[in-house]
């Protein structure tokens, strides 16, 4: 789950979109709001995740002040949810990376389709996850809409054919959902790997040592939201005050003062 926006306000003063998207079969659940708070994550949780696709195991944010409160952890706890909140780590920001690459995915279309009408980018939202849920991905090699529901989503043509031979159809399709989820398993698998194989041969490691000055990249919790899209990606300099190993530092302003969750 993560927050993309500000966008340029709209109808009703929406300015954020909130946005969880399920880890297997890539179905994308979003919604407009005029105020990112603990209660509308909460009440999106349990109207867009829980109340229609059931109770998920883990829930994966990042750690956005949304998302950390006492009350978040109370409701999906000690509600009788038993919902394990997984905040990512500074050792592992790709954890979230799913929502991260969703984000991209709606950002991506509504620069296509809005055009000078920025504020209409709430109305656009519905077609442009209905295209998504009815695209294959490449991970999986399967559409959003079927990997949750075991069937490809109807369109208009397919209504003239006759009733009894889609039902026999659709029988035929929900006795296959197991093999088809496996296959598609095994396909995201396998791309997971090769985008690892890549990955290692590109990347290059990367030490800092006590006392260095650094920059650190700046996710959508940290930006400023009055700068919108044109707030900074990078923050900083801050000191390297400790190694943590694995990539992980704790940091300190030039003042002296600690940097929270580094």
């Amino acid at each position: 789950m993560d927050i993309l926006g500000p966008f340029p306000p709209a109808t009703g003063q929406l300015k954020f979109l909130l946005v969880a998207i399920d880890y297997f079969t890539k179905w994308i659940e979003a919604c407009p709001l005029a105020k990112i708070t603990t209660e509308n994550v909460q009440k999106f949780t349990w109207k867009n995740i829980i109340c229609r696709f059931g109770i998920p195991h883990t829930l994966v944010t990042d750690n956005g002040r949304q998302f950390i409160t006492q009350g978040f952890e109370y409701f999906l706890r000690e509600l009788e949810l038993g919902i394990k909140h997984l905040p990512t780590s500074v050792e592992h920001p790709q954890t979230n990376g799913q929502a991260e690459a969703a984000n991209k995915v709606i950002l991506r279309e509504l620069k296509k389709r809005l055009g000078n009408a920025k504020g209409q980018w709430p109305d656009e939202l519905p077609s442009i996850l209905w295209v998504y849920h009815c695209t294959p991905q490449s991970t999986t090699q399967e559409t959003p809409y079927r990997l949750t529901y075991g069937v490809n989503a109807m369109i208009s043509v397919e209504q003239v054919f006759d009733t009894e031979q889609n039902a026999k159809e659709l029988a035929a399709d929900l006795d296959l959902v197991d093999e088809l989820r496996d296959k598609a398993q095994i396909h995201a698998e396998a791309c997971k790997l090769r985008a690892s194989r890549r990955y290692n041969t590109r990347v290059r490691p990367r030490s800092f040592r006590t006392g260095d000055l650094v920059w650190r990249l700046l996710g959508e919790a940290r930006k400023d939201t009055s700068d919108g899209k044109l707030a900074p990606t990078w923050g900083g300099p801050f000191r390297v005050t400790e190694d943590l190993k694995n990539g992980a530092y704790m940091l300190e302003e030039l003042s002296g003062k600690p940097i929270p969750r580094t």
